[in-house]
């Protein structure tokens, strides 16, 4: 596996990711790329100025996986968006591969922070189904795994909850909000 630039010339490997965006978010998450135009749109966003996108490619030239960057607060922080590995290939270490190589990239451009959201928009944690307003924090301290929700993944590479949007994505499904400095 190498991970390289997201090439905005090569419409083969655009395409591929595309696809993977579709299927890696079906089961948790059906709206956010519901069809292969919205996925494309979200990847050519991808290519702007002020972004990184960087893909994981096998020996056949195959899309593993893909992360991007956005960049926020003029350079301090960066987002990471989106995170997505073919299914097939969870679980082998590319997710981890590709986000160690985004936080180089934001280092080597003088960025701080790593911010990211990991909605909850399917029950997968104790966060969701719930009016989290009366005792928000109190929630977050007490976070638990349903369902193989995404945060445990991101903690184990060292972010950290620093905030929570409920109903971000109706009502009962919280945006989960994590942070991670690639310089302390």
């Amino acid at each position: 596996m190498h991970i390289v630039d997201l090439s905005s010339d090569n419409e083969s490997v655009i395409r591929q990711v595309a696809m993977l965006l579709v299927e890696g978010f079906a089961a948790n998450w059906p709206e956010a790329w519901p069809d292969l135009e919205s996925a494309m749109e979200e990847v050519r966003e991808s290519l702007a100025a002020g972004r990184i996108s960087r893909v994981a490619l096998d020996e056949h030239r195959t899309v593993l996986g893909w992360v991007g960057g956005i960049s926020q607060y003029r350079g301090h922080v960066w987002e990471l968006h989106p995170l997505v590995v073919r299914v097939s290939q969870q679980g082998k270490g590319i997710g981890r591969a590709l986000v160690a190589d985004l936080e180089g990239r934001v280092k080597e451009r003088g960025g701080l922070t790593i911010t990211l959201g990991t909605d909850d928009v399917t029950q997968q944690t104790t966060l969701a189904g719930i009016n989290l307003f009366p005792h928000l924090w109190e929630h977050v301290t007490h976070i638990k795994n349903l369902k193989r929700h995404p945060y445990e993944f991101y903690q184990k590479l060292g972010y950290v909850i620093v905030g929570v949007m409920p109903d971000a994505n109706g009502l009962g499904k919280p945006d989960i909000l994590m942070a991670k400095s690639v310089v302390r």
